[in-house]
């Protein structure tokens, strides 16, 4: 297994380097932040990206921001290991619109629940 991102070959792959700070992950942390039609900034550590999950604003309430960051961190290592087994490589806004699907999907498998009621109309507008 080589030491190197596989998603950059720039940095070694660690944890926080892979999900958090490789340009490819920040291009897909940054769609995800669009989409909830927020400032995007970028997550240097797991504590930073624990806390944005539980920051509360109209457009993007903390069990929103948490399923995106778990859609997110579970794409980012799906493509890492199509790189890394299968050798294919898509560009993060393919692999946004997959996340997006996911999304879309889970909210609308739980919209009967209260939590879930209002997510669909944030995620997609």
């Amino acid at each position: 297994m080589p030491s190197s991102c596989c998603l950059c070959s720039g940095f070694d792959e660690t944890r926080e380097h892979l999900l958090l700070t490789c340009t490819y992950s920040e291009q897909l942390w940054r769609l995800v932040q669009i989409r909830l039609r927020l400032t995007p900034c970028i997550f240097y550590t797991w504590s930073s990206l624990h806390a944005w999950t539980n920051l509360k604003t109209d457009s993007a309430p903390p069990i929103l921001r948490k399923l995106a960051a778990q859609a997110a961190i579970y794409h980012l290592w799906k493509q890492r290991n199509n790189i890394l087994h299968n050798k294919i490589d898509v560009p993060p806004t393919v692999l946004f619109k997959e996340l997006d699907r996911v999304m879309c999907n889970t909210i609308s498998a739980r919209r009967n629940r209260k939590q879930f009621r209002n997510l669909m109309v944030l995620w997609i507008r």
